[in-house]
């Protein structure tokens, strides 16, 4: 069982369905909807997906909703609104997205330039108009989050694309964790109140790691994808030996967009340097 926010609970089987893992054999040619806005079982409402496509390939397209592209991999030439862009992706981990952020009603066309070319990409109904926009790896933010602090367990690294500061009249937020192997991310346990979700990729095919939502945890491979409902605490490990990689997006609600979250207060004393944790032999003799 796990809380949901009001202090409802969910049993099991109807947590699982927070766990996709359908996908873990890779994504064929093409686009491929992973979750879409309006399910009728743990709706984030957010469409998410993840289009691959060969060198030649293209597509042109008018949004019917404000639209995130995210380039995983590859090459590719994009014109937006009549202007051009060559982007560029070759490693997940070590170098920053870039993100075709675009209102309903734009005009997009996509060209993959090399032999691989893989978006993920992120819609979700908004009327608001707003300019159409390139995020290009130097526009990303970078931080480095728990330097310091218990023992460097929760090292990571946290790129984020876009938020309110950016794109106030926008619908969701953007961003990447990259977890460094065996330690943990989203930590010390967080929450807000909006929904979320997590698509997590591995430094090796057969790695993998470990999602909490609330009192639940699910083993994540590559390729999944988590669902994350408003209020839970979602920390995330990896096992050693996988550096571990997740898109992020959240999905403001109306009304109270996502500024931040909240962490829980049982596990805050983690943010103080001067408060390590147990070591071995730390306590010997004691």
């Amino acid at each position: 069982m796990r809380n949901l926010p009001g202090g409802g609970m969910a049993d099991s089987t109807h947590a699982s369905a927070a766990l996709i893992t359908r996908h873990r054999r890779g994504f064929p040619r093409g686009l491929t909807w992973v979750t879409r806005e309006g399910e009728a079982e743990l709706d984030t409402g957010l469409d998410f997906g993840l289009h691959r496509m060969g060198r030649g390939e293209s597509f042109s397209h008018r949004t019917a909703k404000e639209t995130a592209w995210v380039l995983l991999s590859g090459q590719a030439e994009v014109e937006l609104e009549g202007a051009r862009a060559s982007l560029a992706r070759a490693s997940l981990f070590d170098e920053a997205p870039t993100v075709v952020h675009v209102p309903v009603g734009a005009q997009v066309r996509i060209e993959a330039t090399s032999e691989e070319v893989e978006w993920a990409v992120v819609s979700a109904t908004n009327p608001n108009a707003f300019a159409p926009r390139i995020f290009f790896p130097r526009d990303i933010q970078d931080e480095l989050r728990g330097k310091g602090l218990v023992q460097d367990a929760a090292v990571r690294t946290v790129r984020l694309a876009f938020d309110t500061t950016h794109r106030p009249e926008g619908a969701f937020v953007v961003g990447e964790v990259i977890n460094s192997p065996g330690r943990w991310s989203s930590y010390p346990p967080h929450h807000h109140a909006q929904t979320e979700l997590y698509h997590y990729r591995f430094t090796l095919p057969q790695g993998y790691g470990h999602a909490e939502l609330g009192d639940d945890v699910y083993k994540v491979k590559q390729y999944d994808t988590v669902k994350i409902l408003g209020g839970v605490d979602h920390p995330q490990v990896s096992a050693p030996g996988y550096g571990m990689y997740y898109l992020w997006v959240v999905r403001h609600q109306p009304g109270n967009p996502y500024r931040g979250f909240e962490f829980t207060e049982e596990h805050r004393w983690v943010l103080d340097a001067q408060q390590q944790g147990w070591k071995p032999g730390s306590t010997k003799g004691q």
